[in-house]
């Protein structure tokens, strides 16, 4: 078991919030952080919020590296526009959270290991990297063989969220098209995400 699926457990204790807005998510009975002192409140600085606020996205995307985010953060900087939407933007972009937008899996760490194990097809080719970067009007679906598996099954049927506007399914065909770029209004997250406060963190 990787570090990172360890560290999905944690992550809504230490950030004091139900992240992916799970029913089994440990914040729903243990409202405050983990370990000896989890209990204790302070208030927190500008640079505290600011980097609650970080690690937030970073963990809501199944734990970007510090690198990788930061790379996002640059190159959300140099585009036009708001840099905290174009942030949102390269973040909806990636194939594993498209893929996870589109219910064929149950949470952003499953599209991850599902996209490594060459379960997705992007275009009629296949895909591998989690971090790819999807296009308007791509097609994505799950691989024939792989349609009937429990997890895709399970993740489809699910009550728990939907699939976003800015994307279309057809969960009949296990296939989809992202239509466009979200902005942050657009994105269905679970738990307040303060992208402003990432780049004032990242501007410094």
């Amino acid at each position: 078991m990787t570090k990172r699926i360890r560290a999905k457990h944690k992550i809504d204790r230490r950030l004091r919030v139900n992240l992916w807005g799970r029913p089994k998510s440990p914040f729903n009975t243990r409202e405050y952080g983990p370990g000896p002192h989890g209990q204790r409140r302070k208030k927190q600085s500008d640079f505290g919020l600011q980097l609650q606020a970080k690690q937030k996205l970073k963990g809501y995307y199944g734990n970007i590296s510090e690198k990788q985010f930061r790379r996002y953060y640059k190159e959300a900087d140099q585009r036009q526009g708001d840099t905290s939407e174009n942030l949102i933007g390269i973040l909806e972009r990636r194939l594993d959270a498209v893929v996870y937008r589109m219910k064929f899996v149950p949470t952003v760490f499953s599209s991850r290991q599902f996209i490594n194990h060459g379960h997705i097809l992007v275009n009629g080719k296949r895909v591998n990297i989690p971090s790819y970067k999807v296009k308007d009007g791509d097609v994505i679906e799950v691989k024939n063989k792989s349609r009937d598996l429990p997890l895709v099954l399970e993740a489809a049927g699910s009550p728990e969220r939907d699939v976003p506007d800015y994307i279309e399914v057809d969960h009949g065909k296990m296939r989809g098209s992202y239509l466009r770029q979200p902005g942050l209004a657009d994105v269905p997250y679970p738990a307040q995400m303060e992208p402003n406060l990432v780049i004032e963190y990242y501007s410094r």
